[in-house]
C-alpha cells in the first residue's frame, strides 16, 4: 500500500510514483494505433517522467490482420527510440513487450514456440487482449497453455470487455487460473463510456486489480490521464491496492 495522503482538497498534483512503471502503452513511433512521430513519442515520454513515471513498458498492438508486427518489427523501433532519449539527455527506462491479440494466429504461435520466442514482459508476464465485439474461444486453454510456458499471462483492460460486466464471476475465474487483471487508468476517468467505468471501479473494489496500465495512444489520452491523476478521489479508489508495477522496475 501506498500513503501520500495529506491535506489536500478536490485537486491535487498529478503524481503517478507510487506505480514506478508503466507496463501498457503504444509509445513506439509509426508501429500501430499510437504515437506516429519519434519527436511526438520523446515528448510524451517527457510528459510521463514529469508525473512519476521511472521506466516505460512499450507495448504494441500484435493483431494477424492489422497490425501483423514481431520482434522484427517492433525491437528496432525501441532500438531508436532509446538512442533518441540518450542523445536528447532524457534519463528514464524504456523497454517494448506486445499485447497480443488471442486470435487464430496467436493460438498457433504458443502451439509451437517457447518462451523466449515471445515479446514478453521483463521475461515473464505476457500482455494479451480480447476483441471487444465477443470473447476469445477456449480462453481458459490459453491461460493454461502460457502457463506450461512459465509465463504469467496479463489481460489487458478486462473492464473494457462489455460482455463481462454482467458475467463478473468471469473475472475471478481468470484470476483463479493464474491470469493476471490489468485496468486501464483512463477507465476510471469514463473515457471509455460509464458502464466501462463502472466495471473499472467494481474490480478496484473486490481487490482484483493486478496492475494499472495507461494504454497511452494520443493527445487526448495524455491530457485525460493528467487531469485524473489531479483528483484525490482517484487516490482515494487506488490508495488500498497492492499493485505489481514496480515490481518491474
Amino acid at each position: 500500500m501506498f500513503n501520500f495522503l495529506k491535506r489536500f482538497d478536490k485537486s491535487v498534483a498529478p503524481d503517478l510514483s507510487f506505480l514506478g512503471a508503466d507496463m501498457h502503452s503504444h509509445l513506439l513511433p509509426g508501429i500501430d494505433d499510437g504515437l506516429q512521430d519519434l519527436q511526438q513519442t520523446l515528448a510524451f515520454i517527457e510528459e510521463l517522467q514529469k508525473i512519476g513515471y521511472r521506466k516505460l513498458i512499450c507495448t504494441p498492438h500484435i493483431i494477424s490482420d492489422l497490425y501483423p508486427n514481431s520482434a522484427d518489427t517492433i525491437l528496432p523501433r525501441l532500438a531508436l527510440v532509446r538512442s533518441a532519449l540518450k542523445e536528447a539527455g532524457i534519463d528514464v527506462a524504456v523497454d517494448a513487450a506486445a499485447e497480443y491479440m488471442i486470435d487464430h494466429e496467436f493460438i498457433e504461435l504458443i502451439a509451437d514456440c517457447k518462451k523466449e520466442d515471445l515479446l514478453t514482459i521483463n521475461g515473464d508476464y505476457i500482455l494479451i487482449e480480447m476483441s471487444y465485439l465477443s470473447p476469445s474461444p477456449n480462453f481458459e486453454k490459453i491461460i493454461f497453455d502460457l502457463r506450461m510456458l512459465g509465463l504469467q499471462p496479463i489481460l489487458a483492460h478486462p473492464e473494457r470487455y462489455n460482455y463481462y460486466h454482467n458475467q463478473f464471476g468471469q473475472y475471478e475465474r481468470f484470476r483463479e487460473l493464474g491470469c493476471k487483471l490489468q485496468v486501464n487508468l483512463l477507465s476510471l476517468s469514463g473515457v471509455y463510456g460509464q458502464q466501462v467505468g463502472k466495471a473499472a471501479k467494481k474490480l478496484f473494489k473486490n481487490g482484483m486489480v493486478d496492475f494499472l496500465g495507461t494504454d497511452m495512444h494520443h493527445e487526448r489520452h495524455l491530457a485525460t490521464l493528467k487531469s485524473l491523476a489531479s483528483k484525490k478521489e482517484f487516490y482515494d479508489l487506488v490508495s488500498n491496492t497492492e499493485f505489481l508495477n514496480r515490481t518491474l522496475l
